[in-house]
């Protein structure tokens, strides 16, 4: 296991960054990304431009800006929340492994 984190590390160290523009809302940022994460960089940029002009056309003139803005970054990490607990494997790992148990008893 120590082999593979380093192994990454030295992996990740060799890669070469990009420097990209994201357009996030009404807003250009400059990043450094790696190359094989600047799709996500781009998705994660989608999603908030997608998600911020959602809630500014409903609230704009109703609520403030920056309103709009924790309304759109309480709907991301809503949507990150229960997209972890839908990947959660615990309890999957537990239950098999109680089976596993069990049929290994019942060979016995």
């Amino acid at each position: 296991m120590a082999e593979e984190n380093d192994k990454q590390k030295t992996t990740r160290q060799d890669d070469s960054k990009l420097n990209i523009t994201l357009h996030l809302y009404d807003t250009d940022m400059a990043v450094k990304v790696y190359r094989d994460e600047e799709e996500y960089y781009r998705n994660a940029a989608k999603l908030i431009s997608d998600v911020m002009n959602t809630y500014a056309s409903l609230l704009r003139g109703k609520r403030s800006e920056k309103q709009i803005l924790y309304a759109a970054m309480l709907d991301i990490a809503l949507r990150y929340q229960k997209e972890a607990k839908r990947n959660d494997t615990a309890p999957i790992s537990d239950i098999l492994g109680k089976l596993t148990s069990e049929i290994e008893e019942a060979l016995k």
